[in-house]
């Protein structure tokens, strides 16, 4: 089987486990995706199976884009509202002028440091890893290049935004950046997957990873 699918992956599962649903389901060995999606987010992930699989690489240097929602009150270890919550006493509210002119400084070529809870290896071992061993480490900031930002809407403390980026930005470093940049907290509270290239999440072909099971 030599195939493309394009799956709109739920909150809570990891992209390996849509990866040992679509093996049980097709009974094939030889798949993998191009791109992974955290547990915290969903939206669409491309998964190519077979012969298809040497496409992998061509996918996930694909521009892709997502809806993503900052909780601007607190940070927290992982970026995201599944770590340890570090609330931030933030004495000026901040203006919607001020939102806006804070997205326009990460636009285009940026350095950007990514989560210490991501899947970077460091000395052959994900990052992740170290870190729930106990190990304290500083993670490298890369040179990452976000297209645009969108600005959805804010309602204090909640700030909604639309992504366009390339490979290797992390949405969660982002939100962090955008709560530093505001002297506000600032974590992932949802992420979506939108796009991967002309790949749509409306057009994904399987709509819960649920039907694969």
């Amino acid at each position: 089987m030599n195939k493309l699918l394009i799956i709109n992956k739920p909150v809570g599962i990891t992209s390996m486990d849509v990866i040992r649903v679509v093996r049980k389901k097709y009974n094939i060995k030889k798949v993998g995706h191009a791109g992974t999606l955290d547990p915290l987010a969903s939206g669409i992930l491309i998964v190519c199976t077979g012969k298809e699989t040497k496409n992998i690489q061509k996918f996930m240097d694909l521009e892709k884009e997502y809806l993503a929602e900052i909780n601007l009150t607190a940070f927290s270890d992982t970026d995201d509202a599944q770590g340890n919550l570090t609330q931030i006493q933030t004495h000026k509210v901040p203006e919607l002028s001020e939102i806006e002119n804070a997205l326009q400084q990460f636009i285009g070529e940026i350095d950007q440091v990514p989560p210490k809870y991501s899947a970077i290896k460091m000395n052959g071992q994900p990052a992740y890893k170290r870190v729930r061993n106990g190990e304290i480490i500083e993670m490298k900031s890369r040179k990452v290049s976000i297209k645009e930002i969108k600005l959805l809407n804010y309602e204090w403390p909640f700030l909604t935004i639309n992504v366009t980026c390339q490979k290797g930005t992390y949405i969660r470093s982002l939100a962090r950046d955008i709560g530093i940049k505001l002297n506000t907290g600032g974590h992932l509270k949802n992420l979506i997957r939108t796009r991967i290239g002309n790949f749509k999440i409306t057009d994904a072909d399987i709509y819960e990873i649920s039907s694969l099971a």
